[in-house]
């Protein structure tokens, strides 16, 4: 007994993260659907946000109550361009390809910012790049594969696969994506935004400790500040109207689930394994999404999708295993022999383990989806 209770423990990031995705892969279709009904894509990321903010705060605000350091008028400031840059930029864009594309490409392409966070990262002297050791390689050859990967899904189509069967479940409503090379422009560019703001955030969170308060403070930041954007390009009040339908399920469900448990939930694997043991369960929800869209929704799916998903997650894979190397390298000494997180005991005390490796890591973020 005491050792099946010891694997559910040791299984317990694994479960997590795997129903973490589960969560992400059911949240590209519900969000489809309520954008087929007519929600705004600028409206939704704004109303969504709201419903996270007020859902995270009693979190932030008890849990975190000794953690959160004085906020000054600089370090608002930096989390107001950490707001735009990750809230009302990159998901805005990010939401509104998934009307001009489909949600198996959206999904494929949310694998590509680990490499693009690596890329960004060697340019701003933040990641070191050594080409004659292994890890080396393995990290650019993956990011050249990664690249060249989604340079297939946005130019070569293909084929459209066929299904044998109907849609099991029918999504009613404008399925007619309408413009592939305009959705796709969009969602490289908010991925590129979003290695950005994983770079920026990853400097915010020095100065700012405080996870819960600063994912609160970004969600409604950001819910201000798309506000005001969807107040400049939608001049119909209409639009700002949400009934009881797949729309207002779609907002809480995104604002609950993904901007509230799956953020807790992200952190708290993050704490205990580390961030490239989160960033490897991304393709899981590719799967998915590819799966649902063909099989149960009846999703058309392009051979040039087929091919540039699979050749991006090989080059992701590349790039996590370099990155992994990298961590074993700096957090253990030469004679441990398995792969410890930062942050966890070794020799009888995370003390120990602070001292050894001179600091604690403090570059664990959380990502708003």
């Amino acid at each position: 007994m005491a050792q099946v209770g010891g694997a559910c423990r040791s299984f317990k990031p694994h479960l997590l993260m795997t129903m973490a995705q589960i969560g992400y892969t059911i949240l590209y279709f519900i969000t489809e659907a309520s954008f087929n009904q007519g929600l705004n894509p600028h409206v939704y990321i704004t109303y969504r946000h709201i419903v996270g903010a007020l859902v995270m705060w009693p979190f932030a605000y008890f849990l975190e109550r000794k953690l959160r350091p004085k906020l000054t008028w600089k370090l608002f400031l930096e989390i107001c361009a950490l707001s735009f840059l990750g809230v009302s930029l990159t998901l805005n864009m990010y939401f509104a390809s998934l009307k001009y594309t489909s949600p198996t490409f959206v999904a494929s392409m949310v694998n590509t910012i680990a490499a693009m966070t690596f890329v960004i990262a060697v340019l701003l002297r933040m990641e070191h790049l050594y080409l004659r050791s292994p890890r080396g390689v393995a990290k650019t050859v993956g990011t050249i594969v990664s690249l060249a990967g989604v340079t297939t899904m946005t130019l070569y189509k293909g084929p459209t696969m066929k299904n044998f069967w109907g849609p099991l479940i029918q999504i009613h409503g404008n399925g007619i994506h309408e413009s592939w090379l305009k959705g796709s422009i969009l969602t490289i560019t908010s991925c590129i935004t979003w290695s950005m703001w994983y770079i920026m955030q990853a400097i915010t969170l020095k100065r700012y400790p405080a996870q819960l308060s600063l994912t609160t403070w970004m969600s409604f930041i950001g819910a201000a500040q798309s506000a005001i954007f969807t107040a400049f390009v939608e001049h119909k009040p209409a639009a700002w109207k949400i009934g009881l339908d797949v729309k207002l399920w779609s907002i809480l469900y995104a604002g609950v689930v993904c901007s509230g448990l799956i953020i807790y939930i992200q952190l708290w694997c993050t704490e205990a394994k580390g961030p490239v043991f989160v960033t490897m369960f991304n393709p899981l929800s590719t799967i998915m999404v590819a799966l649902l869209a063909y099989f149960v929704f009846g999703e058309r799916l392009f051979l040039g999708s087929i091919i540039g998903g699979i050749v991006v997650i090989i080059g992701l894979y590349s790039v996590l295993w370099g990155k992994e190397r990298d961590q074993e390298k700096e957090t253990m000494s030469p004679e441990e022999a398995s792969f410890v997180a930062p942050g966890k005991e070794i020799g009888g005390s995370q003390d120990t383990f602070k001292n050894m490796c001179g600091k604690a890591d403090n570059t664990k973020g959380s990502e708003v989806v």
